[in-house]
């Protein structure tokens, strides 16, 4: 899958967003209203109101890309934030694609270490 590539950043759009809009109005959004690269290869995840569909905007080398996911029975378990934007590790979308809460609180959070001893 995609979301586990090294190196690459994903950005939660917190606000709801109309699922009507593909890769011009994400595209557009991402640009004007929050301000990243779009063309950086980083993932933009976008949800609707009723949080059973998700969109991810990205761009790979020569294009855009949008991949798109409908739950049929289930919602996403999509954060509460007063951000706009919220950056999140390629292991909490695969925990948000599969229906998990990415805020899992027995899971071990990655260490930045300086020096060894």
């Amino acid at each position: 899958m995609f979301y586990s590539l090294l190196g690459i950043k994903v950005y939660l759009v917190l606000n709801k967003t109309d699922m009507r809009k593909s890769v011009n109005g994400l595209s557009v959004y991402v640009s004007d209203q929050i301000e990243l690269d779009l063309f950086s290869g980083h993932l933009f995840v976008f949800c609707n109101k009723r949080r059973n569909i998700l969109k991810i905007l990205y761009w790979d080398k020569n294009g855009f890309c949008l991949w798109y996911k409908r739950l049929e029975k289930e919602r996403f378990r999509w954060p509460c934030n007063e951000s706009e934007v919220l950056e999140i590790s390629s292991r909490e979308l695969g925990w948000l694609l599969d229906g998990i809460d990415i805020n899992q609180p027995t899971a071990y959070r990655y260490k930045k270490y300086s020096k060894i001893f």
